[in-house]
C-alpha cells in the first residue's frame, strides 16, 4: 500500500434495493453524492442530510472527512440509509475503537427489510382481489 492509498477508506451500505459506495478522505467535510453537492442531490432535505451523517456527527467527526458516494437504486430514503451505513462501516475500518459507539447507536446494522413479492392470484403481496358474494 502506498501512502495515498492509506488516505483512503472505502465502505459499502445496502437498503432495500439501494447501494452505496463511499470512499472516506481526510478533508474539510464536503459531502459529494454521485458527482453532486451532498445536500443537492438530497434535495436539501434537512432530514435526509442529517441521517446520512449520523456516524461522522455521533463522533464529532463531520468536519474531518470529505465523503465521495457513488449511489444506486431505490429510492432518496433508501439510498440516505445505505449512505449512514456505509459511512459507518468505513469509520470502523479507520479506528476500531469507533465500533463501540456506532454500534451501540445502531448505525451498524443492516436494515434487512425488503419489499414483498407479489404472488399470483392476489393484487399485491397481501392485497386480495375484491369480493363479491354475488
Amino acid at each position: 500500500m502506498t501512502s495515498i492509498s492509506k488516505l483512503m477508506y472505502s465502505g459499502t451500505g445496502r437498503r432495500k434495493c439501494s447501494i452505496a459506495k463511499i470512499i472516506l478522505k481526510p478533508g474539510e467535510g464536503t459531502l459529494i453524492i454521485n458527482t453532486r453537492n451532498g445536500a443537492e442531490y438530497l434535495q436539501y432535505n434537512p432530514n435526509h442530510l442529517k441521517e446520512s451523517l449520523c456516524p461522522l456527527i455521533l463522533l464529532g467527526l463531520e468536519k474531518k472527512y470529505n465523503i465521495y458516494v457513488k449511489t444506486y437504486g431505490g429510492g432518496l430514503t433508501g439510498q440516505t440509509e445505505a449512505i449512514k451505513l456505509g459511512i459507518a462501516r468505513s469509520l470502523c475500518i479507520i479506528n476500531p475503537n469507533y465500533r463501540s459507539s456506532l454500534k451501540l447507536e445502531g448505525t451498524l446494522k443492516r436494515d434487512s427489510r425488503v419489499k414483498e413479492r407479489k404472488k399470483y392470484g392476489l393484487r399485491k403481496a397481501r392485497k386480495a382481489p375484491q369480493f363479491s358474494k354475488r
